[in-house]
Parts: C-alpha cells; sequence; structure tokens
C-alpha cells in the first residue's frame, strides 16, 4: 500500500512536468518544434534509460531499499531547483507574443543550464527509483504462499491502476494550473506532492520485506558469457549432470532455488563445463548459467517493444502541438492541450479494470491459464492497438490540413475552426494499447527476470521507454532533415499547418506492422521460465530423497 501511495504522487510530478513540458520549451524558452520536441524525449529517453543503473547499484550494492531513499532525495532537489527556474525572472528569457518563435529572444547559456540541469537531475533521482518501487511492492507478496502468489496475479495490474490514477490528476489539474495560473505553482504543487510520497513510503519502512543484495547481476553475466568464450574449443558432456553445479543445501540455505540445464543457447552452457578450475571467470554454475539465459532471451522481445514506445513518446509531443492549433473551447473554458492526454489515463483506467474483472475470468475457463491469455499473447494484442493508433492519427492530420487550406490557415498557421476533440481518438486508443502492452510487458519483464535478477528484469520496461523515446528524437531529426532537401518545405515545420505530420504518421504506422511481424517471428523462440513455486517443491522434494538416503547410509553404518 505505502508503495502505491508513492507511486501515486511521484506520477503527479513525473507527468506534472512531462505532459505540457513542449509547451513550456516553446512558449517560454522560445525553441522550435523539431528542437522542443527533441528536448523532451531526450530528457524523458533519460529518464526511462536511467533505471538500468539504479538496478545495479540495488542489486549489486545497496539493496533495494536504501537505493530508492538516496534516489528519492535527487529526486526531490531536483524538482525543487525546476520550481525555482521557472519561478524566478532573471532564469528565463523575457515573454514573446511574436507568431514567428524565431524573432524571440533566445534563452541564455545559465537559464538553460538551470533549467535543463535540474531535469536531468531529476533523471538521475528517477533512475534509482523507478526499477526499485515496484519490485519494492511485487517483494511484499510470497511466491511460496497460495494465497499471495494468487494476489500477486493482479498486483501489476493495480500498480498500474496507482500509476495512471497519478497520472490523471497531472493531466487534467495540473496542466490547466500550468496553462492559466501560473508555471510556478504548476510545479511546485507535483514538488510538495513528491515530499509527501517519500514521507509516507518512509513511515512504511517496518512493514517492508527487504531482500538484500544477490550481487551485480552484470557481473554474473559477464561471468558466464566469458567462461563460455574461453572454454569454446571444450566439447559438451552428453549428460548435462556432469555440468558443474552447486550443492541443493547451498540453494535451499539462501531460500534460493536451482535452475535445470536448458538446451536453448547451448553455447553458453560451455561455462558449466569442468576444466579443473574454481576461477568464477572460467567456471559457472548451471543455475547461474540458466539465469544468464533467461535474461538474454527477453532481449528480442525487448526490442520489439522500442517502436511502440516510440508511439508513446508522441502523446506528449507533436500530439501536444497538433492540439494548439485547434478550438479549445468548451463555453467559456480553455481547454490546456495537454490535458487531452488525461484520456489516455481513463481509456488505460477502463480497460484494465475491464481486463481484470471481465475478460480474464472469462477466457481463464477457456485457456485454464490464470491469466486468461499469455503475456506474449497479451503483449501482441496492444502492438496491433499501435498500428491502428497510428493509421487513425494519419487520417485525422489529413483532415485537419484540409480544412486548414480551406479556410486559408496555411501560411499565417492560425487557429483552426475545429473542436480539439477530433484528435480524442487516438488518445483514447493508445490507452487501450497501454492496457495490453504495458501492463503486460512490465509484468513480463518482472516474472520471467530470474529472483537475483528482479530489478535488472524490471529495468528492462523502463529502457524500452526510453530507448523509444530516443528513436523519436533520431527519427523525427532525421525525416525533417530528409524531407527539407533539394528545396522542398518538409514534413515537419515550425508552423503545424504547412507541415505533413499526416505522412509521418503513416510512416509510423508501416513502422509498426514491420514491427508486429518481428514481433510474431522473435515469439515463435521464445521458452518462459519455470514456475518459482514448481521449482521449489522439486528442490524440496529432492532434498527429502538426499536427506533419506543420508540416513540409510548412517544407518547401515550403524548396524554394520
Amino acid at each position: 500500500m505505502f508503495c502505491a501511495v508513492y507511486e501515486v504522487f511521484e506520477r503527479m510530478a513525473y507527468y506534472g512536468i512531462s505532459s505540457n513540458l513542449v509547451l513550456y520549451l516553446t512558449k517560454k524558452l522560445h525553441q522550435g518544434t523539431v528542437k522542443s520536441a527533441n528536448n523532451v524525449t531526450n530528457w524523458v529517453g533519460t529518464i526511462w534509460i536511467t533505471p538500468i543503473l539504479g538496478a545495479y547499484v540495488a542489486d549489486a550494492h545497496l539493496g533495494r531499499y536504501w537505493t530508492f531513499v538516496f534516489a528519492s532525495l535527487i529526486y526531490v532537489a531536483g524538482m525543487s531547483l525546476l520550481t525555482l527556474s521557472v519561478s524566478i525572472p532573471g532564469l528565463k528569457p523575457p515573454p514573446c507574443h511574436q507568431a514567428n518563435i524565431d524573432d524571440c529572444k533566445k534563452a541564455s547559456t545559465l537559464q538553460l543550464a538551470t533549467f535543463f540541469g535540474a531535469l536531468y537531475t531529476l533523471a538521475v533521482g528517477t533512475g534509482g527509483t523507478k526499477p526499485n518501487i515496484s519490485t519494492i511492492g511485487a517483494d511484499q507478496f510470497d511466491d511460496f504462499h497460495p494465497k499471495e502468489k494468487a494476489s500477486k496475479l493482479s498486483f501489476f495490474n493495480w500498480w498500474m491502476f496507482s500509476i495512471f490514477f497519478g497520472t490523471l490528476f497531472a493531466n487534467t489539474v495540473l496542466v490547466y494550473i500550468q496553462d492559466n495560473v501560473g508555471w510556478s505553482l504548476g510545479y511546485g504543487l507535483p514538488t510538495l506532492g513528491l515530499v509527501i510520497s517519500v514521507m509516507i513510503f518512509l513511515a512504511g519502512t517496518p512493514f517492508y520485506r527487504h531482500r538484500v543484495p544477490a550481487g551485480s547481476p552484470f557481473t554474473k553475466m559477464a561471468m558466464v558469457i566469458v567462461a563460455a568464450a574461453r572454454k569454446w574449443r571444450v566439447p559438451l558432456p552428453s549428460d548435462p549432470k556432469e555440468l558443474h553445479e552447486l550443492d541443493l543445501e547451498e540453494y535451499a540455505r539462501n531460500g534460493k532455488f536451482m535452475i535445470g540445464s536448458t538446451p536453448t543457447l547451448r553455447f553458453l552452457n560451455k561455462a558449466a563445463v569442468k576444466t579443473g578450475s574454481t576461477d568464477p571467470w572460467m567456471l559457472s554454475a548451471v543455475t547461474q548459467v540458466e539465469e544468464t539465459k533467461q535474461m538474454l532471451r527477453m532481449i528480442p522481445i525487448l526490442i520489439a517493444t522500442f517502436v511502440p514506445s516510440t508511439m508513446i513518446a508522441q502523446t506528449h509531443t507533436l500530439f501536444i502541438k497538433q492540439g494548439t492549433t485547434l478550438d479549445r473551447h468548451i463555453g467559456n473554458f480553455k481547454i490546456p492541450p495537454a490535458s487531452l492526454a488525461g484520456f489516455v489515463t481513463i481509456s488505460m483506467l477502463v480497460c484494465v479494470v475491464l481486463y481484470d474483472r471481465f475478460f480474464v475470468p472469462v477466457i481463464r475457463k477457456w485457456t485454464n491459464n490464470p491469466r486468461g491469455i499469455t503475456l506474449l499473447q497479451r503483449m501482441g494484442i496492444g502492438l496491433v492497438l499501435h498500428f491502428v493508433i497510428m493509421a487513425v492519427a494519419s487520417l485525422t492530420e489529413r483532415y485537419r490540413l484540409n480544412v486548414a487550406k480551406q479556410h486559408g490557415l496555411v501560411e499565417n498557421g492560425g487557429q483552426l475552426p475545429l473542436t480539439i476533440f477530433i484528435l480524442l481518438p487516438q488518445f483514447v486508443l493508445m490507452g487501450t494499447a497501454d492496457a495490453f502492452l504495458e501492463v503486460a510487458k512490465l509484468e513480463f519483464f518482472y516474472d520471467q527476470a530470474p529472483e537475483s535478477m528482479k530489478s535488472l528484469g524490471t529495468s528492462y520496461s523502463s529502457t524500452s521507454l526510453g530507448i523509444g523515446n530516443f528513436l523519436s528524437s533520431f527519427l523525427l531529426s532525421t525525416v525533417a532533415d530528409i524531407t527539407q532537401r533539394d528545396g522542398h518545405e518538409g514534413w515537419i515545420l515550425n508552423n503545424l499547418n504547412k507541415s505533413h505530420l499526416d505522412y509521418y504518421y503513416a510512416f509510423f504506422a508501416v513502422l509498426n506492422f514491420l514491427n508486429f511481424i518481428f514481433f510474431m517471428a522473435m515469439i515463435r523462440f521464445y521458452v518462459y521460465k519455470a514456475e518459482v513455486s514448481e521449482s521449489m517443491h522439486v528442490l524440496t522434494e529432492e532434498l527429502k530423497v538426499m536427506r533419506l538416503k543420508a540416513s540409510n547410509q548412517e544407518a547401515a553404518k550403524g548396524i554394520a
């Protein structure tokens, strides 16, 4: 519960910044479409990439709890500096109301350094909190207790629910405050919320189950790969039992379980071939080899999630920029463009509840799968939805451009007599896709990671979003540059009424289709890891047999 409360407030803080950041960069720091969008996706990419470092620190040195605590303090420091940078007049350029932002005074080096320094300090803090808070939450469920294990199946659904609840507040209340009251209060409130959330988390410390650091997963994996490479000429024994493995008693004493040798990624089995050396960089236990295989087997699936993560990046960049060109009035109320992202949240919340409470119980009767369908099947549905999203976005943008031409608003970039709600379908569909892909992705990488590498497994999910955002920056810059060559106007300009985002979104639809084919090819070769509870049951039974044999031998000696 304490972890979920923290996540609600933390998501308020993060999305309170990211949802409207592209507009702050445009309106307050006077940056163009491509530059502002890329600055957002580069920062968001960093936010999601740094958790892999946080996972390393947690697993190898400090443990999940202390890594989270220290990182949360850095997070608060970054948020505080960011609030100051948008509040103090000297830390931002003077206001500008020119239609062409190129005529506005640009931010100074000091102003940019303060603002982006705060953003990236915040990113470092996120690196330590993101991979560990969900893992700490999942650690509170005992895989070897039937009732707790059953509850854990719904944990990630409700975890995502808490995330998007905080996101909804940010995308509605906070963005409205930023657009209509002021950026100081708009950033100050999430900073205060973050402080409160950290205090709530710390209050729950006596009730947590703490896991001690199990050593660096990167080092363990490197040992296996190096040992296998050094023995590449050594033949594998025909019997896997001849490979090196630790005693069952040692695994039982440490509360771990043994993993049997598998034929997949067979080359790595050479790391466990006995050659007389006990050097850990020359000899690995079979279980360590299999743990490395589990992490490596997930990489093709991880790669298949990069493209949909790029699509998600559009919801806080180009989708928001489109909204600024449309009529945002409902009576006297003016809708902030970034608040449309709230419909992603609402759609996702509704779909998660429907999925967990109605879809899963019905499908479970047919599949006999506790989850209803497999995690990869759920991810596949999300990938299909991402193709649909970009096809719809392309058609919507084509319609918007036609209206701009009909009303002579192409050259001056004026606001169209067209409601902002024409963008609603692409936001709602994005939330539906998240309910399938993002929830399944988080659960898949946690579930399939070995017990000693859970934080690293969770960081795979955030790494996907990070690389997706960097890929978005690369594609946007590349397409903008290529389409402007040889005297052409280009697809992405500061004036969106002269741009061709319809072509850009159509390109994304094709990219999603190709990515889905790649995903389908990869899952054909994926083998799910064995259930922990089953492995522990086998371990328990084998220990009983060993102890029975030992007792019989002692009895035989006594008789002799």
